[in-house]
């Protein structure tokens, strides 16, 4: 069993180095909402925008570190609005020719406004906004928009008409007709099923902090029975708070629910190597993580934004998605170790109980990493 401590000892080290970055880090969509208003498009785009003047490729990207220019991300993410806005407008003369909006034809985009907020948290990605404007040539009902590719994904949202389009587009895709006087709200299951990837993606791979707690979860004990009734509880817990937080009724400050969620990987962790089986009070304490990791959830859910007139689908399919990354996880540990070393005698003291330390480990940066770093 020498070389099976060896490979735990690799492979959570992997994910040590892997994991432990800040939100800063963290790659997220671009929101664009537009309006058409006499004939002219007004495009407000929300992004990282150190992200694209360091000219890194965000298609496919989790996490800024894994980039060449991350050095180049950092520096940027520490200048002031002032120093940052020149590079912003350079960046954007060149993006233009790519970030492409088709009405009879292609609209000419202009920059209208530069809004880069101070440097503040540097623990959260730091969210400037872009205005674009364009005329949209008469006799025209529809536009289309060409998200340029390398921009990773943006959120499409239709302001100021009824049934109102709102889609999501990967870098290089192209959205379909949107009809400028509305009425392309989309059916509830073309709703559902844009984002149950939405949420799946938030799991596997961008969720390292919501696999190590599913992880720690699993290697508690290895019979069946105590792991559905863990995964359960949270599965509930984090359902009523992510709900809550989409409907607007619970806000709470990432900068208290992210320390807090490190916290709860270490009390998995730390208590499967103290604990021998499934007590009821870590039942309820397990609900009580599973509404903090609900509320990061709604907090990643509202950087999307949900359509209006499909509210509930798009809710409902991204809370499915955060549950089918969830059992993803479980099923590769369960494929991985359980199915073959679970019934080993020497499986708690081999396996278990060195994952969870590793675990509990990580969890501590990471709680020690966004209350004091």
């Amino acid at each position: 069993m020498t070389w099976l401590r060896t490979l735990f000892a690799l492979l959570f080290s992997m994910v040590a180095i892997a994991a432990a970055p800040a939100r800063a880090h963290e790659v997220t969509p671009a929101i664009a909402d537009f309006t058409i208003t006499d004939r002219q498009i007004t495009v407000e785009l929300r992004l990282n925008i150190e992200a694209f003047v360091a000219g890194i490729n965000l298609d496919g990207l989790s996490d800024t570190n894994q980039t060449a220019q991350a050095a180049d991300y950092d520096e940027l993410r520490a200048l002031g609005a002032d120093e940052l806005e020149p590079m912003v407008r350079l960046f954007a003369e060149e993006w233009l020719e790519t970030f492409a909006v088709q009405a009879a034809g292609p609209v000419p985009l202009s920059v209208t406004r530069i809004t880069i907020p101070e440097v503040g948290d540097a623990s959260l990605p730091r969210a400037s906004f872009l205005e674009l404007t364009g005329e949209i040539p008469p006799g025209t009902g529809s536009l289309r928009i060409i998200w340029p590719a390398g921009s990773g994904g943006v959120v499409l949202r239709q302001n100021g008409v009824e049934e109102p389009y709102t889609g999501y587009l990967q870098g290089g895709e192209t959205s379909p007709p949107i009809p400028l006087q509305g009425g392309a709200a989309k059916m509830p299951v073309e709703a559902f099923m844009e984002y149950l990837p939405v949420g799946f993606t938030h799991i596997l791979p961008k969720g390292l902090d919501h696999i190590l707690f599913v992880l720690g979860l699993f290697f508690l004990s290895p019979r069946v029975k105590p792991l559905l009734l863990q995964v359960s509880v949270f599965t509930v817990a984090h359902t009523i708070t992510l709900a809550l937080g989409a409907l607007g009724m619970v806000n709470v400050n990432p900068a208290i629910v992210e320390p807090m969620i490190a916290l709860s990987i270490v009390f998995v962790a730390v208590e499967n190597i103290f604990a021998r089986k499934l007590h009821s009070w870590r039942t309820f304490v397990i609900f009580g993580f599973g509404l903090l990791h609900g509320l990061g959830f709604a907090t990643v859910l509202g950087e999307f934004g949900l359509p209006a007139s499909q509210f509930l689908p798009a809710l409902i399919g991204f809370n499915v998605g955060v549950e089918l990354g969830q059992l993803a996880v479980i099923a590769a540990a369960y494929l991985g170790v359980r199915l073959w070393f679970g019934r080993h005698p020497k499986y708690r003291g081999r396996v278990a109980i060195p994952a969870s330390v590793t675990i509990a480990m990580i969890g501590g940066y990471w709680f020690v990493e966004r209350v004091f770093l």
